[in-house]
């Protein structure tokens, strides 16, 4: 019998905008967009929560979303920040996935079928991983778990924001008969339009197609329709890269100016990357500590070893490269440290437990 697939789709809450009430605690709680500016020809990039309560959402014009919210604070986006952040987050999910197929900067799909922390349960693990994202990045996500890709999409939009939405197998078909097809990933306005004119509102009402007459109508894509009116969906989660490195860090409360705390803070971060690493069944030569200032400024300090990296060679190496920075004369509000350069298992993928690894089937 084959084991049960479990699958996770993370998606940060108001991502853009998020970032920028973040780095900018004036504009914590008032409405935002991340965009062009009310007079230009631009659209809105994003928005946050506090701005689509006036009905503001992607793609509008910006000069529409002006009438709507004249208050509103209109920012420029800043892709370099959120690619920043968005790496972070990759590496949260590759602490507990096998795959993880990024969708874009701010959503993911992942395959926890595998994974063997609390003992398997992908509810825990979503926890666990919306957990270590808002201690790292200060940033909330949504979470959605479920058998397949089509459904933890849809479940990571039930409860948003900071929310969690769990569809088990035995729910999957009763769960999409009750779900409107403007709901369904996979099936946008125009096809809406047409499905509607055949009747079709529902999950249910998709359903009563036979798999002739939505070819017939909506050509190859009625198989997908077919399939998914029964929560079927057998798309695999792909990885499109290959691991390079194993990282951690770590977002303070409040900015450090101790070398003594900083570098305690970065042997804690060690602790952690070389279980990771030990896990992974690997070997790394290279170490960067990664230091970011008060004022947004950071820097990268590495140094490659002859051997493989040890903990006694971190508690020596780490406050060397701190002394190559400003820390101790600069106020620090992150630390962050990888480990690179491996040898043996050079790949993101785990090896996969065929028989010897029993895990609950409990989601």
């Amino acid at each position: 019998m084959a084991r049960q697939r479990k699958i996770i789709h993370v998606d940060m809450d108001a991502f853009f905008a998020s970032v920028e009430q973040r780095d900018h605690p004036e504009y914590h709680g008032k409405p935002l967009i991340v965009g062009g500016q009310p007079d230009s020809r631009g659209v809105v990039a994003a928005c946050s929560y506090e701005a689509r309560k006036y009905g503001i959402h992607s793609a509008m014009p910006c000069a529409r979303a002006y009438r709507l919210c004249p208050q509103a604070i209109f920012v420029r986006p800043r892709f370099e920040a959120y690619r920043e952040v968005s790496a972070q987050i990759r590496e949260i999910f590759w602490r507990y996935a096998s795959e993880v197929e990024p969708l874009s900067l701010d959503e993911a799909y992942l395959d926890v079928s595998y994974t063997a922390e609390f003992n398997g349960s992908a509810t825990l693990i979503a926890k666990a991983i919306k957990r270590d994202i808002l201690a790292e990045t200060r940033l909330t996500a949504s979470a959605g778990v479920s058998y397949n890709k089509f459904l933890a999409k849809i479940a990571s939009d039930m409860d948003k924001p900071n929310g969690l939405y769990v569809i088990r197998p035995e729910q999957g078909e009763k769960f999409v008969e009750t779900l409107p097809i403007a709901k369904f990933h996979g099936i946008g306005p125009a096809t809406e339009a047409k499905m509607k004119k055949l009747g079709i509102e529902t999950g249910l009402d998709l359903r009563q197609k036979t798999l002739a007459e939505l070819t017939e109508r909506f050509g190859k894509s009625g198989q997908y329709y077919f399939n998914i009116a029964r929560a079927i969906d057998e798309r695999p989660v792909r990885s499109q890269r290959i691991r390079k490195s194993l990282g951690k860090e770590t977002t303070f409360a409040q900015d450090i100016l101790s070398i003594t705390e900083l570098t305690a803070k970065l042997l804690d971060l060690a602790d952690i990357v070389l279980e990771s690493l030990q896990k992974h069944q690997l070997k790394a030569r290279t170490l960067t500590v990664k230091v970011k200032y008060a004022d947004f400024q950071q820097v990268t300090r590495a140094a490659t070893l002859d051997q493989a990296v040890t903990l006694g060679d971190l508690k020596t190496v780490i406050p060397a490269l701190l002394k190559r920075t400003e820390a101790g004369v600069k106020p620090v509000r992150l630390v962050g440290l990888s480990l690179s350069s491996f040898s043996e298992q050079s790949s993101e993928k785990r090896e996969v437990p065929q028989l010897a690894l029993d895990l609950t089937d409990d989601f």
